[in-house]
C-alpha cells in the first residue's frame, strides 16, 4: 500500500495518518451527523463539520490502518448521548472534529474529509439524503441514496473479511 493520507486539526497540534485508500468516501446527511455538526459548531470557533448543504464528508478507514501521530491527549470525544457508541473526536486545542470512533465493535474510523491535508478522495456517494433539508443545489453528481445503500454495506463486509484474512 503506497497511498498515505494525513489529517490535521485546524491549528496543527493533532495529526493522524492512514495507510491505503479509504474503502468508502461519502457525504452523510443523517440526523445524527447534522445534529453533531450543530453542537460542535456551537462549542467554539473551529472549522465547520458540515458542508454548506448540511452533509458531513467522511472517508472510512480500517482501524488497523489508522494512527494518531501526535496530539492524542488533545482529542476529546463528543457524543450525542452519554451512552452513544459513536464518538466524534474533536481536537480541544482548536475545536476541529477529526474522525468518528466507535465502541460497538465497528472496525473503522470515519475520517472527516475536510480535515484531510492535500488531495482529498472524491465523494463516491451521498447517504441518508432523505434527511437533507437544504435548498442548495447538489454540489456534484455523486449517486444519492435515501438510506445507507447495500453497495456501502457490501464494501464494509468486504473490508471486514479482508482484515480477518490479514489483507
Amino acid at each position: 500500500m503506497t497511498e498515505h493520507m494525513t489529517l490535521r486539526c485546524q491549528c496543527g497540534a493533532v495529526e493522524c495518518t492512514a495507510q491505503g485508500r479509504p474503502f468508502l468516501s461519502a457525504v452523510c446527511y443523517c440526523d445524527d451527523c447534522q445534529e453533531a455538526a450543530r453542537q460542535i459548531a456551537a462549542t467554539g470557533n473551529g472549522p465547520p463539520v458540515a458542508d454548506p448543504d448540511g452533509g458531513t464528508g467522511l472517508c472510512l478507514i480500517r482501524d488497523d490502518r489508522f494512527r494518531i501521530e501526535r496530539g492524542a491527549d488533545l482529542l476529546k470525544p463528543h457524543r450525542l448521548e452519554p451512552d452513544s457508541a459513536t464518538s466524534r473526536m474533536v481536537a480541544a486545542c482548536c475545536n476541529s472534529a477529526l474522525f468518528l470512533s466507535f465502541s460497538d465493535g465497528r472496525f473503522w474510523k470515519s475520517v472527516m474529509i475536510g480535515r484531510i491535508v492535500g488531495t482529498r478522495p472524491p465523494v463516491e456517494m451521498r447517504l441518508c439524503t432523505r434527511y437533507r433539508d437544504s435548498a442548495l443545489p447538489w454540489p456534484d453528481t455523486a449517486p444519492r441514496h435515501a438510506k445507507f445503500p447495500w453497495s456501502a454495506f457490501w464494501r464494509v463486509a468486504r473490508q471486514w473479511f479482508a482484515m480477518k484474512l490479514g489483507c
